[in-house]
Order: structure tokens, then sequence, then C-alpha cells
């Protein structure tokens, strides 16, 4: 969990670069920051908890340290897509900044499919708003980190795990 929450965290800092609305670009670094340390300060718990053997203490301490890294993640995709809903300048020429780009794309087309089809197939109530009962989740880059990844040419491939860990690694 500590590594995959680095690999969000240099998602976040990528994103942040291409993010032309500095509001959303300082929320996405303050997230990023905020998930870093947490990431650190779980990594460093595990490693004690794995010097100092087996204790009550010790795995409650791993599994707070652990939801608060999840927790931290997620808030930092929420921000990613704010980010990416107020729209991303051109990524720069650098491949894992690409990358970012065509996964935010991907999550924002999905985001558009979705509202485009409910809003055909609508149904609302008396007053004109929909029922929540019967309409889907909207889609989230959470589900989209989830699902394996796309083997089309237009999105980059998922990278290898043995080259270590990148701002798009899928193993949330």
């Amino acid at each position: 969990i500590a590594s995959d929450g680095q690999a969000v965290v240099r998602f976040g800092h990528v994103l942040a670069k291409q993010c032309p609305d500095q509001r959303c670009s300082s929320e996405l670094l303050r997230a990023s920051e905020h998930t870093h340390t947490l990431s650190s300060q779980l990594g460093i718990v595990a490693r004690v908890k794995a010097v100092t053997g087996e204790s009550k203490t010790s795995w409650e301490l791993l599994l707070s340290n652990a939801q608060n890294v999840v927790r931290a993640v997620r808030h930092l995709l929420r921000a990613a897509e704010a980010a990416s809903v107020k729209g991303l300048g051109q990524p720069s020429p650098d491949p894992e900044a690409e990358e970012v780009a065509a996964f935010c794309l991907q999550w924002k087309k999905n985001l558009s499919w979705h509202r485009a089809k409910e809003a055909l197939n609508s149904k609302r109530d008396e007053l004109g708003l929909r029922k929540t009962r019967e309409a889907k989740a909207e889609p989230t880059l959470m589900a989209l980190m989830q699902e394996p990844p796309l083997q089309s040419g237009n999105i980059p491939k998922h990278p290898s795990p043995r080259k270590g860990h990148t701002a798009m690694d899928r193993h949330l």
C-alpha cells in the first residue's frame, strides 16, 4: 500500500504540472504531499513491525496507517477528477506526462458518455430531479484505476512491474 501510495503521489505531481487552473493545481500538490507523507510513514511502520514481531498494538498501528493512506489517495483522486474536468494543458513530451493525460482523458470521456446516457435515459421525478435509486453512479478515477489496463493503441500499456512504479501503476 505504501509503494502504491507513492505511485499515486507521482500521478498527482504530474497532473498538477499539466493543470492550468491554479486552485486545482495547488489542491493536487497539497493532496500529493499529504499522501506522500502518509505513505512514507506507513513504510516506516511496516519496516519497524517486521523487525519487532507480532503484537496487537503494532498491527493496529499498521492498519490505521494503511487506512490513512487509502483515505489520502481517495482525496488525491477526487482532486485529480476536478482538475480533469476543469481541463488540462498540453502534456510535456515526457512519456509519463502523456500517459497521465491519456488516462485522465479516458476517464473524462467515460464521464461524458455516462452523463449523456443518463440525459437520454433520464428518469425524473415530478420536480424534474433525477431518481437516485435507478441512476448509475458516475465513473470515478478510483474505479478506472481498479480496472484492468486497456490494450488499445491510443491508451499506453500497463508498465512492467519489474521496471518499478510509475504514476499509473494500477495495483490499488
